[in-house]
């Protein structure tokens, strides 16, 4: 919150105070007519009791942000962003419907208007609210492994069946050290035997604190021939306000040490070449590199200059902007591995369809992409950065096979 000014912060404030004035108004005409006094006081009493209290609970947390420690502030604003969609949303969705239903009231008799109207109108408010606690309290956790073959052209037969785990996108400041909601995820990764464990980015929110006590998680994660990652647009401590340049410098520090301490390389702008019989493999590399306001560390290509002669090579980049941008037109990379759009945390998926608002940002926001002989794979993510939850859009391990 410390990147909101208090007029944000008030205006955001008017907005759930606005919503919740035209939803108790709504709520009073369905309840006139179907309650008895008695449960239309209690109604009254628990419903703005929650309002104020929430908009409240806000306006104090921005007010005291610097005093409170970084953890706690933390908590804090995960908690009160995860109230303000639940209460939010639903009301919202419930005003607009109502409100659209009770204009038709015109054109329908009032015998049906008085049934049709409590119905959908509360229907419309409790269905966004259940699947919000659903995102919050169970979907959030539920990580899922996502098993894709990639065929790759005149594929080397060492190479055929390599076992690769692509994962993005952890943000660990948002899990608040609960260390051990990341132990069924390192359980499903290791039980995938992969040959290599990539990961594309997005270690922390913005901050190295973020990364205590979660070494001996890291550490668990086996792969049979490497462990490689790449940096994400959060983990240079870009959004965040620092006194001098120094102490952000020593906070990217900590964060590349933290790779080293858990058994990783961070490519930063280069590439390793694994050799497998008589061909070998280029992992490459490159910082982030997104389109405008995101930073464009990334430099493809320097991070390509000793990669010639590899047979296969497979490029790390945490934006898929980057794949469209610059991969497929100046380069022959075989297949790039991205994350960042979490697929906005939100969707719907019917078989092998999936739909996102995040395709409204992305061309490319989850799932395989081919474009010639190129494959692009963006991951959903493991983690979770804002909205405390996921609507069809579960946290995602990535078991890509080559063929």
């Amino acid at each position: 919150m410390r990147r909101y000014s208090m007029f944000t912060i008030l205006m955001l404030c008017l907005a759930i105070l606005l919503v919740d004035i035209f939803s108790y108004y709504w709520l009073g005409r369905i309840a006139e007519f179907h309650l008895p006094t008695r449960s239309k006081q209690l109604i009254d009493i628990l419903f703005w009791v929650f309002s104020v209290g929430l908009i409240g609970a806000i306006l104090m947390l921005k007010i005291r942000l610097d005093s409170i420690s970084a953890v706690r502030r933390q908590r804090l604003i995960t908690s009160l962003y995860g109230l303000t969609v639940i209460s939010f949303v639903p009301k919202l969705i419930f005003v607009v419907v109502v409100s659209i239903l009770f204009l038709l009231q015109l054109v329908i008799s009032e015998n049906i208007s008085m049934v049709v109207i409590p119905v959908l109108g509360l229907l419309s408010g409790i269905l966004p609210f259940v699947v919000i606690l659903y995102a919050i309290f169970v979907s959030l956790y539920r990580f899922r492994t996502i098993r894709q073959e990639v065929e790759i052209n005149n594929l080397p037969g060492l190479f055929k069946g390599l076992r690769i785990v692509h994962i993005s996108d952890i943000h660990l400041g948002s899990f608040n050290r609960r260390y051990h909601i990341l132990d069924s995820a390192v359980h499903k990764i290791n039980h995938l035997e992969p040959d290599y464990i990539f990961f594309t980015g997005d270690l922390v929110n913005n901050f190295a604190w973020e990364l205590e006590g979660w070494e001996p998680v890291f550490q668990k994660l086996h792969a049979k021939k490497g462990k490689f990652a790449v940096l994400g647009n959060h983990d240079y401590g870009d959004y965040s306000e620092w006194e001098s340049n120094e102490e952000k410098a020593e906070n990217f520090r900590k964060i590349q040490e933290f790779y080293s301490d858990t058994n990783f390389v961070l490519l930063r702008n280069e590439a390793v070449q694994e050799q497998l019989g008589n061909h070998s493999l280029a992992i490459i590399g490159v910082e982030n590199w997104g389109k405008p306001p995101f930073h464009q560390y990334g430099d493809l290509a320097k991070a390509l200059e000793n990669v010639d002669g590899a047979r296969i090579k497979i490029l790390l980049s945490h934006d898929p902007t980057h794949w469209a941008e610059e991969v497929i037109p100046d380069t022959d990379i075989d297949l790039t591995l991205s994350g960042h759009t979490h697929g906005l945390q939100a969707g719907v998926r019917y078989k092998d369809r999936h739909w996102s608002p995040a395709k409204f940002k992305y061309k490319h926001w989850a799932g395989l992409y081919k474009e010639g002989s190129q494959y692009l794979y963006v991951n959903r993510g493991l983690g979770w950065m804002g909205f405390p939850g996921r609507i069809g859009m579960r946290p995602e391990i990535t078991l890509i096979e080559l063929n």
